[in-house]
């Protein structure tokens, strides 16, 4: 990242953790959103009525931001899943494999 000021320009090298997701408010998220679901869960459309607004709910942490459709897309999905701590593991877990967070 470029600092520029009047008379000279200063290279400050972008600290990555500053646009980082955080992982524990996501994991709030997660299970906030996914906690009403009527668990064990068989599929992905068993979340759906629990989500606060459907598929277009949206997870939001630093650089991430993913509508809970795009989310399904990015999953593996080994349904069932018995609980919503176990259905949250699993996707942080899944997203931290992929790079995403």
């Amino acid at each position: 990242m470029w600092l520029c000021g009047v008379v000279e320009c200063f290279f400050r090298p972008v600290d990555k953790r500053d646009d980082m997701a955080d992982k524990d408010d996501l994991r709030e998220q997660f299970t906030e959103a996914f906690e009403e679901a009527d668990y064990p869960i068989s599929s992905p459309m068993d979340l759906v009525p629990a989500l606060p607004s459907g598929p277009s709910t949206k997870f939001e942490s630093g650089d991430f931001s993913m509508t809970a459709m795009e989310l399904n897309t990015k999953l593996g999905g080994d349904f069932p899943y018995d609980s919503v701590d176990e259905f949250v593991d699993s996707v942080m877990e899944q997203l931290d494999d992929q790079d995403l967070l």
